[in-house]
C-alpha cells in the first residue's frame, strides 16, 4: 500500500492504493456523477480527498458483508437479498465454477451455510448495481 501524500492523491496514486489499474480509476470510476471534485492540483493532475475516495469506494464498489450467521443453511435467493445482488448472479457464478456447491440439497433445494456463503461472497469482485438512474 503507498502512503498518502498530505496534498491529495493522484489517480495513479488511487489506482495504486486500492489494486486497480489507472485506466479504471479514470475511464470509470472517475467519471461517474459522484465521484469527489479534485481538491487541487499537483503539477498537471489532480488530487483528490483520499477519504472522499476511501468513502466513495466503500459506499460504490466494496463487497458487501450480509452478516449471514454461520451455521444457518439459507437458499440462493436468501444469499442474493443479504447480499445486494441478483438470484441470477449466484447461478451464473456455480456455472463459471465461482461459486461453491451446495452444503445440503435435501428436498431438491440447494442450500449453503452462512458461512460458505460469506466465503464465496468475499471471493467475488465488489460492483454492485447502482441506485441511481
Amino acid at each position: 500500500m503507498i502512503d498518502t501524500p498530505a496534498s491529495g492523491e493522484t489517480m495513479e496514486e488511487i489506482a495504486a492504493r486500492h489494486g486497480r489499474s489507472y485506466n479504471t480509476v479514470r475511464n470509470k470510476w472517475s467519471r461517474r456523477p459522484d465521484w469527489p471534485a479534485p481538491k487541487g492540483k499537483r503539477g498537471q493532475h489532480n488530487v483528490y480527498d483520499p477519504k472522499e475516495v476511501d468513502d466513495w469506494v466503500r459506499d460504490h464498489l466494496s463487497r458487501s458483508t450480509p452478516g449471514l450467521q454461520p451455521n444457518r443453511l439459507y437458499t440462493g435467493a436468501e444469499i442474493a437479498k443479504a447480499a445486494g445482488i441478483s438470484p441470477a448472479t449466484i447461478r451464473a457464478d456455480r456455472n463459471r465454477g465461482r461459486w461453491p456447491e451446495p452444503d445440503d440439497t435435501d428436498g431438491g433445494v440447494n442450500r449453503w451455510y452462512g458461512r460458505t456463503a460469506t466465503a464465496a461472497l468475499a471471493k467475488r469482485r465488489g460492483y454492485r448495481r447502482s441506485t441511481t438512474a
